[in-house]
């Protein structure tokens, strides 16, 4: 899917399982992959496709009438889930970790993290949010157990979020961190809120259940949703 994947586990048991899925995955939903399904259903090409593909689609479809259109499987016109297949394959990481035994563990996706537990008996997890201004420096960091973190920026991947409203890339954040309980709707709407911009992004963020958002201006000033300090760290 164009990015690395990282475990940190409790338990070697369901790791080659958790590897052979994220690889099931790319086979059908990597843009990168002229043979994958997706590839193949954006070039227009007739593809029988089974369940699983349906409910991915579904997924995207419900996340964009969540977020009134500011997330898209087809940001410039062309179909890519992207969006919502990498916080999901996340997710498919640690449901077969936990599957196999696993309480504590960290699944990391293009910096993307799904926390299970601790770190070490009682402890929570720790995770650094990159500074988009200056990679290789965190911006802030954010502690928590059974948590998840996604950040839509330009650090990794530059500009290459599509607002679905002007199919020009999204200028409004350098960055956006969401902090939800899972990723694959955590990571979407990140990508959503980057998309929105910062005042109506937050605004939206500010209105739903169970999340917070962090975010780094171009000028690189930050803001924040009023719940978000608690999550943070050292």
């Amino acid at each position: 899917m164009g990015t690395v994947f990282s475990i940190a586990a409790d338990l070697g048991d369901g790791i080659e399982a958790a590897v052979a899925r994220l690889h099931a995955i790319d086979a059908t939903y990597s843009t990168y992959r002229p043979d994958s399904v997706i590839s193949r259903m954006a070039r227009g090409e007739r593809v029988d496709y089974d369940a699983e593909v349906a409910e991915v689609l579904e997924r995207c479809a419900e996340i964009e009438a969540d977020t009134e259109g500011a997330f898209s499987a087809r940001p410039d016109g062309r179909l890519d889930p992207s969006g919502w297949v990498k916080g999901w394959a996340i997710e498919e990481v640690s449901r077969l970790l936990s599957a196999a035994g696993s309480r504590n563990h960290l699944v990391v996706g293009g910096g993307d993290v799904q926390a299970r537990g601790g770190s070490e008996a009682g402890r929570s997890w720790t995770v650094g949010i990159t500074d988009p201004r200056h990679p290789g420096r965190y911006a802030a960091f954010v502690s928590g157990r059974d948590f998840a973190v996604a950040t839509s920026g330009t650090a990794e991947r530059a500009d290459h979020i599509i607002d679905p409203a002007t199919g020009r890339p999204a200028a409004g954040f350098a960055s956006v961190t969401l902090i939800g309980e899972r990723i694959a709707y955590t990571d979407a709407y990140a990508t959503a809120v980057f998309a929105m911009g910062p005042e109506r992004g937050l605004a939206w963020v500010e209105k739903r259940d169970g999340y917070e958002a962090y975010a780094v201006l171009p000028d690189g000033r930050t803001v924040e949703t009023a719940g978000f300090a608690r999550h943070l760290t050292g």
